[in-house]
């Protein structure tokens, strides 16, 4: 997911954070291709998951009378349609408003969503069960057409969905269906009957429960898309399924959500209203955060945790997560399409200063596009990244010269707009600047902008994030495969695609982790990309904030499992 913050569903696009630092972007996957995992056949009953229920209040904690949150979301969302979103911040609220087969709960967990209980029939193919209570924020049911129209519009060519590739490529037919090739119809989505729902993959993927809770694969209200077209997204008209409505929504000022009645499990939801603000300044949300207008702040300014922490020790909050800080190379930029240009920009680049004085929160240097903790691939790095500095330095500036780069080129480097952003950026320019001569111009520009034009290929060198969407090493390898939505480097390496591939191919998990290792290492050593840090989450919560847990790699909190403590 593209990350807009410090931090990007997935996983999704970055903006501050992707899904990004608002989170940038959240998908895997070669545009026609698989990237899936091992499956075995298993059953899943209700009581081997973790109960679906909401706001797990402890025992003698006194709620609030007034049970409201402000929250910031780091920028403004670029849409409210789940088929559409893919940034962090706006899948933070379609979380909200919509929910798929499954859900992940405040610690990260998969469990029940519209779905009760689901089995895996055999290496292919899974059944989902749907409770038969669930409803549209109308009142109507909620039914198995309203995954299968959800998915087929997903991967329709119509919509042009920034994630068709990203999920649709998991489903049978899906990669087909996106390229024109195939109806609708055959997609590997078909409800069985009222409250059943197959889905089969076009081989063996073992984390579908964990995918299926991306509301991008969720149920759409075809009745309100038919009704209202593209405003069927406005208050008023957003017919949704989840735990909350839309209530209202100022375009850069703020978007309020209210408690949905007809939700299934809304006799455990305890906010009743839900603001989310589209604050990009870090330095404006900890205003809001001190004058108590603000009870969330999306992300803490660079070098600014031992200061905050020293001052708010009851509100801080840092973890870690499965996301990726780096910088986008345009692979087709006629500076940039020399590797030896991208090599040198990565050589001279000190992560260790960059995390330990920089940022200074808790982020781990990165030197690969797999980060820690992922399943299905391990963590590569260059061989020079043990190497002294001075080693590296004189490296990078032969690789410059071969290439025939003098001294006082200039640099364009687009961010979006964050003060957090902007001293990674100054860094990186010094650093480009005093080992290497070489000039940066920076351009800011709203997150929505950057994302436009990270896509479009109108850069040279961006800013970007990755925050995974579930957890296995596909969501990171579809920012470097070929023909990928979320490939923003414009990169392709025809051996790496087909090591990938191989791994789809098979169920023996170890293989499957080598082949991908493989294929990170051999796509990365043409440096389509810079990376630069492993996401951690540090941020200020109000001490009242209950239900906010530390154990969320994904940084994916629901409005459902959150309350506000007396005080």
């Amino acid at each position: 997911m593209l990350f807009a913050g410090l931090v990007a569903r997935s996983a999704r696009v970055d903006a501050f954070f992707r899904p990004g630092d608002a989170v940038d972007r959240r998908i895997f996957g070669t545009s026609g291709k698989w990237l899936p995992a091992l499956a075995a056949s298993v059953v899943v009953a209700a009581n081997t998951i973790p109960v679906a229920h909401a706001a797990n209040v402890p025992a003698g904690v006194q709620l609030a009378a007034k049970q409201e949150l402000v929250r910031n979301n780091a920028s403004e969302v670029e849409t409210l349609d789940p088929n559409l979103a893919e940034t962090v911040p706006s899948n933070n609220v379609t979380r909200d408003l919509f929910e798929g087969l499954t859900a992940t709960n405040a610690d990260g967990e998969v469990v029940p969503g519209v779905a009760e209980k689901w089995e895996q029939k055999d290496a292919t193919t899974w059944v989902f069960h749907l409770r038969k209570n669930a409803k549209w924020s109308n009142g109507e049911p909620v039914v198995a057409n309203d995954f299968v129209y959800g998915c087929q519009r997903l991967v329709d060519p119509k919509i042009a969905s920034p994630y068709a590739t990203t999920f649709g490529i998991f489903l049978l037919n899906g990669a087909d269906i996106i390229a024109g090739k195939k109806p609708l119809d055959s997609l590997g989505v078909r409800a069985v009957d009222a409250y059943t729902i197959e889905v089969r993959t076009p081989g063996p993927v073992s984390f579908i429960p964990e995918l299926m809770s991306n509301t991008n694969l969720g149920p759409v209200n075809k009745a309100a898309i038919d009704k209202f077209g593209k405003d069927w997204t406005k208050p008023g008209k957003l017919v949704g399924n989840g735990a909350f409505v839309l209530k209202d929504w100022q375009v850069n000022s703020k978007l309020v959500l209210a408690r949905n009645p007809n939700y299934w499990d809304a006799a455990h939801v305890q906010l009743t209203q839900v603001t989310y603000l589209p604050v990009e300044s870090e330095t404006t949300d900890i205003k809001l955060f001190q004058s108590g207008d603000n009870d969330w702040v999306y992300q803490l300014p660079s070098g600014t945790y031992a200061k905050y922490k020293q001052d708010f020790p009851n509100d801080i909050k840092l973890s870690p997560m499965l996301g990726l800080r780096y910088y986008s190379f345009n692979n087709k930029d006629p500076l940039l399409k020399d590797v030896r240009v991208r090599q040198a920009l990565s050589m001279v680049i000190d992560r260790d200063i960059l995390a330990q004085r920089v940022t200074a929160d808790g982020q781990i240097p990165a030197y690969g596009v797999i980060v820690k903790g992922v399943k299905g691939a391990d963590v590569t790095a260059y061989d020079w990244s043990t190497w002294p500095m001075a080693k590296r330095v004189e490296e990078a500036k032969k690789l410059l010269a071969q290439a025939g780069v003098k001294p006082g080129t200039t640099i364009r480097f687009a961010m979006n707009s964050s003060d957090y952003h902007k001293k990674m950026a100054i860094f990186a320019a010094s650093e480009w600047k005093t080992k290497l001569g070489l000039d940066t111009q920076i351009d800011t520009m709203e997150f929505k902008v950057l994302t436009k034009k990270r896509h479009s290929g109108d850069f040279q060198i961006a800013r970007n994030g990755w925050v995974a969407d579930y957890n296995d090493a596909t969501t990171f390898l579809g920012l470097v495969s070929c023909g990928s939505e979320q490939n923003d480097n414009f990169n392709c390496n025809p051996k790496a695609d087909a090591l990938i591939r191989e791994a789809n191919s098979t169920t023996d998990q170890a293989k499957r982790t080598q082949l991908q290792t493989q294929a990170a290492k051999l796509v990365m050593d043409d440096y389509p990309m810079l990376p630069l840090l492993q996401y951690t989450i540090a941020r200020l919560v109000k001490s009242y904030v209950g239900g906010y847990s530390l154990k969320n790699p994904m940084d994916r909190y629901r409005s459902k499992d959150l309350y506000i403590v007396k005080h």
